[in-house]
């Protein structure tokens, strides 16, 4: 996994304005002393008030019924169903694996199912991806500027935060996700399979490789073995040919992985750059 670079300057930019727009104490870590778990709960504390993105179920069900405009969920094919008991035992693992808080974890796991719905996407995927990206750190960004959980590169697609309140809402792990979520899937319908649209996504050029995409799904394994749900996932087989994955449109990937970010050494906080 590429290395994440914190930004606690930036971190603590956004904080103080997110702070002096809505009106909220949001913490912020000292420069040796940020960890995923403070950071995870001040994002989630910062999308509490957002106006356009809040945590589902005010980040106290699972699968509750969602409290935000943010996600309006609507029953879509392919979606890994967990009962409750299955629920808190993905809960747990997330937390322990990347030492997030209980609240936390149960907040950005809802966020999941409700966006995957929502989109027709897989949530254990799109956990597989936050998990690979930015082990669960909101706040975490690359060399090249992917940001967030699943480390959008914001400079290009800006108009796709608009709606939240603009690139700032990068760091709200809600409006966060629906980005990522809605990047990939575009490059899934675009490349024609899954396997393509995670070259894609992370940024894989034309005769380029990478193991991202093999990493994602081995993660979406072990998140699906947690929950103690099956660990097939449709549509992972290997995809045709295609194209690089950059800021413009791009053809159909040709190599498992996936390229979020321009030149990222093919890896986590790469994502959305295209």
């Amino acid at each position: 996994m590429a290395a994440v670079v914190w930004s606690v300057p930036g971190l603590r930019d956004q904080a103080s304005q997110f702070t002096a727009f809505n009106g909220v104490d949001a913490p912020v870590a000292e420069p040796a002393q940020v960890d995923v778990a403070s950071a995870v709960a001040a994002a989630a504390a910062v999308a509490a008030v957002a106006d356009n993105v809040q945590p589902h179920a005010q980040a106290t069900s699972f699968l509750g019924s969602v409290t935000s405009n943010a996600v309006k969920p609507a029953p879509k094919p392919h979606a890994t169903k967990v009962s409750a008991v299955q629920a808190e035992s993905l809960g747990r693992y997330i937390a322990r694996k990347y030492r997030v808080s209980n609240e936390a974890t149960r907040m950005l796991i809802s966020t999941a199912y409700g966006v995957g719905q929502e989109m027709g996407l897989d949530p254990l995927l799109l956990l597989a991806i936050i998990a690979i990206e930015s082990s669960f750190n909101p706040f975490a960004e690359s060399h090249v500027g992917a940001q967030g959980l699943m480390q959008v590169l914001t400079r290009v697609h800006t108009e796709r935060f608009e709606p939240f309140g603009g690139s700032q809402a990068a760091w709200n792990p809600v409006a966060n996700i629906r980005v990522g979520a809605s990047i990939l899937k575009e490059y899934i319908e675009r490349g024609g399979s899954l396997t393509a649209g995670l070259r894609m996504y992370v940024g894989v050029g034309p005769d380029g490789t990478s193991p991202y995409g093999d990493r994602v799904l081995a993660e979406r394994r072990r998140l699906a073995s947690a929950a103690g749900v099956n660990a097939d996932l449709p549509g992972a087989a290997p995809a045709t040919p295609a194209r690089s994955a950059s800021a413009k449109p791009m053809p159909i990937p040709t190599d498992p992985s996936s390229e979020a970010v321009s030149v990222k050494n093919a890896e986590p906080g790469s994502p959305a750059v295209m």
